[in-house]
C-alpha cells in the first residue's frame, strides 16, 4: 500500500524541491502540498470527518510554515489527528530542537539540505509507526474520529454588543443536549463570565498560562464544574494578569480543552489580543457580534478587515451574528453581510432587553426563563451551528426538543426575524 505524505510547505522553492524528492521515495504518494498551517489543518479535519482511513500517513512540515508556528502546527495535529505522522523539516537540526519537536508531537526530523536516503528512511519509519498506530486503534469511526471538540469564538465589533451572552447560552444550549461543554473567558481584562453566572472561583485562566504539557489532572484543576454542567475557564479577576496569556499559551489551552470536550465556547470579547486572535485562528467556527447600528456595522467591518490582513481569519470563514434586530430598523442582516463581506447568521437575536434585565442584573443567566425569545433564537443559533446533539428517536426531524435540565420546548427553526 503506498504512503501518503501531505506536504506543508509556504516558500513556493521549498515545496518544488520537498514534493520532487517525495516523488521518487519507493511506494511514495504525495498529495498537493498545502501552503499555511490553517489550510493544513482544515485539509486534515475535512479527510478525517470522511475516514480516518483517509488520512495521509505523514505529514512533512517546513519549519517556516505560517502563520502558525511549526512546533505549535505540530502539537495541534499530534492532539487532533493522533494517527498522523508529522515530521519537521529544519535548517537547525540540533539536539535542543530535536527535543522540543518530539516533546511538541513530531515523529521525526530531517535537516535542509535533503538528503534522499535520510528523508527516505524517516518518512519508512513513520509510516510504519502511523500504520501500527491505526491497526491498534481500529478504523472504525466509532472507535476513533480524530477531530476533536469543536471549537466556537465569539468576539464583539465593540463593547455591549451581547457577545458574552451570546457565548455563554450557546454554551448552555450545548451542554444541556448532552454534549460536554466548556465556556473559556478570553476577555483577558474585563471578562464578565463570572459575573453573568454568579460564580467566584480564584483559579483562572492565567494558571495555564506557564505550564508547557497541561495534563488532564491540571486542566482540571483549573476550571470551574457550575452547577448547569458546564466546565468554566475563567478571566483572572486582575485585568493586568492578562499579559501573562501568550499566543502560545493560548493554543495550547485550547488544544487541551479541545481534546477533552465535545464543544468548547470562547468569549473573546471586543478587543482582541494575542491570546484572542490565537483562538480565533484555531475555531472551527468564529462569530462576530453586532448590533444593527451604524457604529457597531463598522466596527464589524474593521474587525474582519483586521483578522484578514492578520491573516488570522479570512471574511468568509467569519459569522456575523445580528443582535437586538427588530424588522423596523433600517439595518437589516443582508445589508449587513454585504457590508462586511461575511456571512451573516439566519438566526438574529431580537430586541427585548426586558427578559433579561433581572436574569442579568442578578447574575444568573443560565436561569433565564425558556420562553424569553432571546434565549429561543441564541439556543436557535447554536442549533444553526450545530452545537447540539439531536434528542434521541428526533434526528431527522427539523422542529427541536426538550433540553436535559431545560423545562422548556426550543424550537431550532431558523428566524429572519428573531422572534420568539
Amino acid at each position: 500500500m503506498p504512503t501518503r505524505i501531505l506536504p506543508a510547505v509556504g516558500d513556493a522553492d521549498a515545496v518544488r524541491s520537498i514534493t520532487t524528492l517525495l516523488s521518487q521515495l519507493p511506494d511514495a504518494e504525495p498529495v498537493a502540498p498545502v501552503v499555511d498551517s490553517t489550510q493544513l489543518v482544515d485539509t486534515l479535519a475535512r479527510l478525517a470527518a470522511e475516514s480516518v482511513d483517509e488520512l495521509p500517513e505523514v505529514v512533512v512540515v517546513h519549519e517556516r510554515i505560517g502563520p502558525v508556528p511549526a512546533l505549535e502546527l505540530i502539537r495541534e495535529v499530534a492532539l487532533r489527528f493522533p494517527a498522523v505522522g508529522v515530521i519537521l523539516v529544519t535548517s537547525d537540526p540540533g539536539p535542543g530542537l530535536f527535543q522540543a519537536a518530539m516533546d511538541y508531537g513530531a515523529r521525526g526530523l530531517v535537516a535542509l539540505p535533503l538528503s534522499y536516503e535520510e528523508l527516505a528512511s524517516r518518512v519508512q519509519a513513520v509510516a510504519q509507526w502511523s500504520v501500527g498506530v491505526r491497526r491498534h486503534l481500529g478504523s472504525s469511526e466509532d472507535v476513533f474520529t480524530g477531530v476533536g471538540g469543536t471549537v466556537v469564538t465569539v468576539g464583539g465589533a465593540k463593547g455591549g454588543v451581547g457577545a458574552t451572552l451570546t457565548a455563554v447560552q450557546l454554551a448552555l444550549a450545548a451542554q444541556a443536549s448532552g454534549r460536554p461543554t466548556a465556556l473559556v473567558d478570553m476577555d483577558l481584562q474585563a471578562g464578565d463570565i463570572a459575573s453573568y453566572l454568579d460564580v467566584q472561583f480564584r483559579r483562572s485562566v492565567v494558571d495555564l498560562a506557564a505550564i508547557n504539557d497541561i495534563s488532564p489532572r491540571v486542566l482540571a484543576d483549573a476550571v470551574f464544574r457550575h452547577d448547569t454542567g458546564l466546565a468554566l475557564l475563567l478571566a483572572p479577576g486582575e485585568g493586568e494578569r492578562g499579559e501573562e496569556v501568550t499566543d502560545r499559551a493560548a493554543r495550547q489551552i485550547v488544544s487541551a480543552l479541545r481534546s477533552r470536550y465535545e464543544v468548547v465556547v470562547i468569549d473573546c470579547g471586543a478587543q482582541l489580543g494575542g491570546a484572542g486572535a490565537a483562538a480565533v485562528e484555531m475555531a472551527d467556527a468564529a462569530l462576530l457580534v453586532t448590533t444593527p447600528d451604524v457604529v457597531s456595522v463598522r466596527g464589524a467591518k474593521r474587525a474582519v478587515r483586521m483578522w484578514d490582513r492578520l491573516q488570522i481569519r479570512k471574511a468568509e470563514e467569519t459569522t456575523v451574528v445580528v443582535n437586538r434586530h427588530t424588522r423596523g430598523t433600517e439595518i437589516q442582516p443582508a445589508l449587513i453581510q454585504k457590508i462586511t463581506g461575511t456571512p451573516v447568521a439566519a438566526t438574529t437575536v431580537p430586541a427585548n432587553f426586558k427578559e433579561l434585565q433581572g436574569a442579568v442584573d442578578a447574575g444568573r443567566v443560565h436561569e433565564l426563563d425558556s420562553k424569553s425569545t432571546v434565549k429561543q433564537a441564541l439556543w436557535a443559533l447554536a442549533g444553526e451551528l450545530r452545537l447540539v446533539k439531536a434528542p434521541e428517536g428526533e434526528g431527522h426531524r427539523k422542529g427541536g426538543g426538550r433540553f436535559r435540565g431545560d423545562r422548556g420546548s426550543v424550537s431550532f427553526r431558523r428566524r429572519r426575524d428573531g422572534g420568539g
